[in-house]
């Protein structure tokens, strides 16, 4: 009878302390449940087109190796794991199809946030900055990083606008006329209902998402997965512009994207041209916006002086601060 109860007793021992053991499914060092209440409390406010020819991200069929849409229902999928810094999250909007210029199935944007806090309390977490992947890795790449107090997006998500048929991701709504001229913000309204999916990690998915790893992704998800988006470079740098400043995460790709841009022949796509490289947007304050107005009334009267004055001297015309010169008397 002893022998029975000290039995039972050690039964019950390995029970508890087998349940006081996180579960950490995808090896990363984080608990699960910690993961799941990070993502979901810090999921960003999606903004997308009702134009859009996907409807919605799309929630993929679980354990199938090759990416298949099972609904474009507002799937949104996250990743969670640390760094250097803290902890980093990854929003990942999939889509059926990218249906704008050069389109192709299936679509792998993404946001992503960098969290401090200790513990596993998800209160304890605020978010320190944030960055959304626009056509990462191509000449046309148009990614932005930002400071989370800059946007009002320390303690929730980040609201981001997902361009028509591209969808790529932007911190505001102006960025979408701005990288090479293809993105376009319109008809834009809030996705419902969102459902936040746990990938797991490229070598350990969970929840099914086998199809990660599939090379089928155009721009490869696992590599995504595999990468930190807050490089210290990057962090270092936008730490020298001022709190109001939305930054570009590569800012080395604007002069080749403002070409690209400007064989539109628009007003905008030329002024984006004569840009600092580095600052994307400027989030306006009470005590900024009259400034930008003013700046920006003065670049693009500027450049409408400049147009007029090149087609007047390729006619053999006078520029026109020569013909509002006074003519001389002698």
């Amino acid at each position: 009878m002893r022998f029975l109860c000290g039995a039972v007793l050690l039964v019950l021992c390995c029970m508890t302390a087998a349940a006081q053991v996180p579960l950490d499914s995808d090896h990363d060092g984080l608990d699960d449940t910690l993961e799941q209440a990070l993502l979901e409390r810090f999921v960003p406010i999606f903004m997308v087109s009702k134009e859009d020819c996907s409807v919605a991200p799309a929630r993929f069929r679980e354990d199938i190796a090759l990416p298949t849409v099972a609904a474009d229902d507002g799937t949104i999928y996250g990743q969670a794991f640390r760094t250097g810094a803290g902890i980093e999250l990854h929003f990942y909007h999939l889509w059926r199809a990218d249906c704008g210029r050069m389109g192709h199935p299936l679509d792998t944007e993404h946001v992503s946030t960098l969290l401090t806090g200790t513990g596993d309390d998800d209160a304890t977490y605020t978010a320190r900055y944030w960055y959304a992947a626009a056509h990462e890795d191509t000449v046309c790449d148009a990614s932005q990083i930002t400071r989370a107090a800059t946007i009002n997006a320390q303690t929730h998500g980040a609201k981001v606008w997902i361009s028509t048929g591209k969808h790529a991701s932007f911190l505001d709504e102006e960025l979408c006329k701005r990288g090479c001229g293809g993105d376009r913000c319109e008809e834009m309204t809030e996705l419902h209902n969102v459902h936040v999916i746990n990938l797991g990690e490229a070598d350990a998915p969970m929840n099914g998402a086998v199809w990660a790893q599939s090379a089928a992704w155009p721009g490869l998800l696992s590599t995504k997965m595999t990468r930190s988006d807050m490089r210290a470079p990057l962090l270092t740098r936008l730490e020298t512009l001022p709190d109001t400043d939305v930054a570009w995460a590569n800012p080395e790709k604007r002069p080749a994207q403002a070409t690209i841009a400007a064989g539109s022949t628009t007003i905008d796509a030329l002024a984006m041209s004569d840009r600092k490289t580095n600052t994307a947007l400027v989030i306006a304050t009470d005590h900024t916006s009259n400034a930008l107005d003013k700046s920006y009334g003065a670049v693009k009267g500027a450049i409408g002086t400049s147009l007029k004055n090149t087609g007047r001297f390729l006619r053999g015309g006078k520029r026109e601060s020569e013909e509002n010169r006074p003519k001389s008397t002698r």
